[in-house]
């Protein structure tokens, strides 16, 4: 009989040497988390997001400032806005947003507004901007995020976000899409003071929904806070890469995705 269990581990072995040989690694990792996901004993219980670039896009900033700015009778153009911001970001650095909190984007529009030369109150404008910024975006989740979140919530998995925006910001994005619910852990910079790629982030949250990181993934759309991140702490990790900015990261190999459907096809029929 042992005998017997050992050839059959051998010949799926010798299976998933050649789909991967062949380069079908696509097909190999669909196949392997089928296998996890059926009915019974899973090994996969939990799946953990990044929040935006994942789940949801988002207005783009410029045209995001330029409706606040008219709406308070002030006009620039997209141009101008554009120029202002990468002026402003050139010299900040954003793991100060553990620190300062909401403060941080009241500094940052504070800046924006100087090299727009918008002098008037500007304290009290760039506080509006940082409370009503959602009031003024538009906030979607990407199509696959809506049939595959769904989805494996009726499966019964555990699911969680991981994103490193803050309370202010997370809590809003998730209530214009209906989600602010949904989700059994998120995790945002107020949570621990930190960001990813720290690994407590990613401890955290796995800790919360009591999973262990051999039966959790992790999905995110950038390489320095979402992959480098998880793998910090051992926990498999796909990027999504919808529209093909991360390019061939040599790193990636089969971890690359270009939809979510892609990896969860087997869980959303």
């Amino acid at each position: 009989m042992y005998m017997k269990l050992l050839a059959h581990v051998y010949t799926k072995l010798q299976l998933a040497l050649k789909m991967l040989t062949a380069g079908n690694t696509l097909k190999f990792r669909l196949i392997i988390f089928s296998r996890l996901m059926k009915i019974g004993k899973r090994c996969v219980e939990a799946v953990l997001f990044d929040l935006g670039g994942t789940l949801v896009r988002t207005t783009e900033i410029p045209v995001v400032l330029r409706k606040i700015l008219k709406h308070r009778g002030i006009t620039r153009s997209i141009t101008e806005i554009s120029v202002a911001r990468k002026k402003a970001e050139a010299g900040l650095n954003f793991r100060d947003l553990t620190t300062l909190l909401d403060e941080f984007w009241v500094q940052w529009n504070l800046r924006i507004l100087s090299i727009l030369k918008i002098n008037a109150n500007p304290r009290l404008l760039a506080q509006y901007i940082a409370t009503h910024w959602w009031d003024y975006c538009d906030v979607m989740l990407y199509p696959d995020a809506e049939r595959v979140l769904y989805s494996l919530k009726k499966k019964g998995l555990k699911m969680g976000i991981i994103s490193n925006g803050l309370d202010s910001d997370v809590y809003q994005i998730l209530s214009k899409v209906n989600l602010q619910t949904f989700f059994d852990v998120v995790v945002t910079i107020n949570t621990l003071k930190k960001m990813k790629p720290d690994p407590e982030m990613f401890m955290y949250a796995l800790e919360k929904l009591e999973a262990t990181y051999s039966k959790a993934i992790f999905i995110g759309d950038e390489m320095e806070a979402d992959y480098n991140g998880a793998c910090k702490v051992g926990l498999p990790v796909y990027i999504i890469d919808r529209d093909g900015k991360v390019g061939d990261v040599r790193a990636l190999e089969s971890h690359k995705i270009s939809s979510l459907e892609e990896l969860f096809n087997q869980c959303v029929r």
